[in-house]
Formats: structure tokens, C-alpha cells, sequence
């Protein structure tokens, strides 16, 4: 889709968009609000701004749609898609598979939520030593720490959308 697109879609179906990126409403109502756009950066600049207010609540919600690290997305939803490529880069032998899958149990039991990682463009390497990393966070920088993964999430997803997403890594590199 392109700016214009977007810009001039009907409320629903934006919205359904927006929340597929990430399932916060509020940040999807703030997105909302800022149309129409002069441009794409302008759309990722309020979705940034937007994304740093999120709350735990809205953590939370968001962390639902989210598959745990190494686990394929299952369905034809479009986050499930998305997911599915997201993590296209973490595929594993039988022994990262089960190093992912007790990594994963002890991140729970520790912080009780998903382990999430912005993992597009991250082999199952770096996952797993991000992943064991975060283990060591206490509960309050893990918090802090999951909530700017799920920002670069939302805004990565944003901009695959707007047809932006090599522009915005190219930013992130």
C-alpha cells in the first residue's frame, strides 16, 4: 500500500492494519489521527512517538499475538505472515530447536511473558545469545527492554506497509 492508500482508506480497514503491526489501540488510534500524511516518514514519526507511551497492559496485549521465538506462526492472518517472515532467519538444527524451546521456558518462568525480539534479520545465533542476555535483566529492564523490541516491531511492520521497510533498516544499521 502506498501513502496515498493509506492516507485515504476507510477508518476500518486502516485500523485493522495498524493493529496487525501491533495490537495496541491506542497506538493505532494515535496513527489514526495523524492522517493524512505528507509522507511516509511522517506516519513512522508519530507511530514512534505514539509507541513510546505504551503501558505494560498494552505490552501485554500486544505479546498475545506474538508466537514465541522459534515457533512458526500458525494461520493465514496477516501477523501470523509477517511473523512467519520475521523469523525467517532463525532456522534451526534439532539442537538450536531445543535450545530455543528451553531458553524460551526459562524467559517465562523468569518474567512470566513470550521472550519477544525484533528477529527480522537475526539468525537463531544471536537469538539465542539475546535471548540468554535478557535472562540476566531484572523485571524492570526487562520490561523496558521487551517494550522497545515491540516498538521496533510495530514500526518495522509499519513500514513494510507503507513500502518503507529497506528504508527503515538502513536506519537501524
Amino acid at each position: 500500500m502506498d501513502l496515498e492508500d493509506f492516507n485515504s482508506a476507510p477508518e476500518a480497514d486502516i485500523r485493522a492494519t495498524l493493529l496487525a503491526c501491533c495490537d495496541v489501540r491506542s497506538w493505532s488510534d494515535a496513527v489514526l489521527a495523524g492522517r493524512p500524511y505528507a509522507d511516509a516518514s511522517d506516519a513512522l514519526r508519530v507511530a514512534g512517538t505514539a509507541a513510546l507511551e505504551f503501558t505494560p497492559d498494552d505490552v501485554d496485549r500486544a505479546l498475545a499475538a506474538h508466537p514465541r521465538i522459534g515457533e512458526r506462526a500458525a494461520g493465514a492472518s496477516t501477523e501470523a505472515a509477517w511473523s512467519r517472515k520475521e523469523q525467517a532467519g532463525v532456522a534451526t538444527d534439532a539442537r538450536t530447536q531445543a535450545e530455543l524451546v528451553a531458553g524460551n521456558r526459562a524467559y517465562e518462568d523468569r518474567f512470566d511473558r513470550v521472550f519477544l525480539i525484533n528477529a527480522a534479520g537475526l539468525d537463531a545465533k544471536t537469538v539465542l545469545a539475546q535471548l540468554h542476555r535478557r535472562l540476566e535483566n531484572t523485571p524492570e529492564a526487562e520490561a523496558a527492554e521487551v517494550a522497545a523490541e515491540l516498538r521496533g516491531i510495530a514500526l518495522r511492520r509499519l513500514a513494510r506497509v507503507l513500502e518503507l521497510e529497506d528504508e527503515l533498516a538502513e536506519r537501524r544499521s
